[in-house]
């Protein structure tokens, strides 16, 4: 009996035993994969290995977000138009949106390029040809495309936690400002995109600007036509309480001098009003901020 269990004890431990003379333990830990998946706007389903560490931005609202992230530091090129923050004067341009020097590129040896819908298959497929991973994303004219757009670039950099921190600034401004106006009196507004020999033009009510207007508390002249184009009878027809116009370009100065324009009772009254218009021209990561300034404009009593 005495030999039977002992028996028994030895083809019990014995496969344990095997284990650990085979050098091993039972409890492995499987090994984690880093790869990062995602499907951009061209519906191609791109993989790193890991997250970037050289990125090159092929958009001026793509650059902004990787410095918003904290992640300046990462971005080896950028296009011409990347003009904010300060800091990217310091980092090499690689042409313009829609004509990339691939050449400068290739030489900057990119893990990663970050493109909006204004790079062209041509020179996707350039890119890939020479091994380069490029992930090209629509800029989605609407706050919750901007937030897809802040989200995706940071699973591709490793920055998850600052991707939701951001967006999650941007939410609390655009409640801080639809709370403060909602129930005010909503000014008619008149947004300058472009005026002079050219034609007249402003954002029609089928554009994010006019949603921004409404947004910030005013009401857009403009909301009756659709695109970029409207007229000068039009406007002065409309009567708007309040013109704004780009702090770049001189706008200002020529719209206080300009036909038609600098006898407005707004101009003529100091009702015209600067913004910086790549807060709310580009879709990026100051995009609520832009909302702010203009409910400032338009509601300085309520900020």
């Amino acid at each position: 009996m005495k030999r039977i269990s002992i028996l028994l004890l030895i083809l019990l431990i014995a496969p344990a035993a095997a284990t650990l003379w085979a050098g091993g333990s039972q409890d492995v830990t499987p090994e984690v994969s880093s790869a990062i998946t995602v499907t951009d706007t061209y519906g191609r389903v791109v993989t790193l290995e890991k997250p970037a560490v050289r990125v090159v931005s092929v958009a001026p609202s793509m650059t902004e977000t990787l410095f918003a992230l904290g992640k300046g530091d990462i971005l080896v090129g950028r296009t011409e138009y990347c003009d904010y923050p300060t800091e990217t004067q310091e980092i090499s341009s690689i042409g313009t949106l829609t004509e990339p020097n691939i050449e400068v590129i290739a030489e900057l040896t990119p893990d990663l390029v970050l493109a909006s819908s204004h790079f062209t298959k041509e020179a996707l497929e350039t890119l890939e040809t020479l091994g380069i991973t490029v992930v090209v994303m629509k800029e989605e004219v609407s706050f919750e495309g901007v937030y897809r757009t802040i989200e995706v670039i940071s699973r591709l950099i490793g920055a998850e936690e600052e991707g939701d921190s951001l967006i999650g600034t941007m939410q609390a401004t655009v409640e801080e400002v639809t709370s403060k106006v909602t129930g005010a009196e909503r000014p008619s507004v008149y947004y300058v995109i472009g005026f002079g020999e050219w034609g007249d033009f402003t954002a029609g009510g089928d554009t994010f600007i006019s949603q921004l207007i409404e947004m910030a508390g005013g009401t857009n002249v403009a909301v009756d036509v659709m695109g970029w184009s409207y007229s000068l009878e039009k406007l002065i027809e409309a009567d708007p309480d309040l013109v704004i116009c780009s702090k770049h370009w001189g706008a200002k100065d020529g719209l206080i001098s300009a036909n038609g324009y600098k006898d407005l009772p707004a101009i003529l009254e100091g009702r015209l009003f600067e913004i910086d218009n790549n807060m709310i021209d580009r879709q990026g990561p100051r995009l609520a901020d832009g909302l702010k300034a203009l409910a400032m404009i338009l509601h300085p009593d309520l900020f």
